[in-house]
């Protein structure tokens, strides 16, 4: 009978093998390949080369979808894909966004309800999981809506460098505006729902 050192082995052994099989799933290393783009949106937009900046952004928008398709298609949705999907999305955007505002192609007010949000949102994650155990808070309507304004305004204020044109300026105004709206909306909506979990828990 093998001892409790090597039975604990095993689990360590077979938990390990669990989270490398979920991190080479297609969908996961879409994920980080997204991840991996920020460093060079970022150099890109230092040097003022908005073209690539644009193009590699573009592409990172296009793969967060794609990984989210493939993970339904092909049966490979995994929990750590449920964390690192946002992370990689938050990253990427609330990044660019102050990257933007330091080379003051964003009104610094956006960017500073931007981080607002998410710091709020992440704290009162971390004390409801240690305190109630909640863990399963799935992206609303208006969290949704608010990551797309987001997506938007930041393909808008990097295509105005590229064409100073009268459209994209209103494209992107408009975008901001959506932007501001809906980060409000949404953490509204966000302490509404946790209210309504931990009532559902007391009662």
């Amino acid at each position: 009978m093998p001892s409790p050192a090597q039975q604990n082995l095993k689990v360590i052994k077979k938990e390990a093998a669990l989270k490398l099989s979920q991190l080479l799933t297609f969908p996961n290393q879409l994920t980080l390949l997204r991840m991996m783009f920020l460093p060079f949106i970022i150099n890109y937009l230092v040097d003022g080369k908005y073209k690539w900046a644009l193009i590699l952004f573009v592409i990172a928008g296009c793969s967060d979808g794609l990984d989210g398709f493939l993970a339904r298609t092909l049966d490979q949705k995994t929990l750590l894909g449920q964390y690192l999907d946002p992370i990689a999305d938050k990253l990427l955007l609330s990044t660019t966004f102050m990257v933007l505002s330091i080379l003051h192609k964003i009104p610094w007010k956006f960017t500073v309800l931007v981080f607002s949000r998410d710091i709020s949102i992440l704290a009162a994650s971390a004390v409801l999981y240690a305190i109630a155990g909640l863990r399963d808070f799935r992206p609303s309507i208006f969290g949704k809506a608010n990551t797309f304004a987001q997506v938007a305004a930041v393909f808008f204020v990097m295509l105005l460098q590229i064409y100073p044109i009268r459209w994209i300026y209103i494209a992107r105004q408009t975008f901001l505006r959506a932007v501001f709206a809906f980060t409000i909306i949404s953490a509204i909506h966000y302490v509404i729902l946790v209210g309504k979990r931990l009532r559902a828990i007391g009662s």
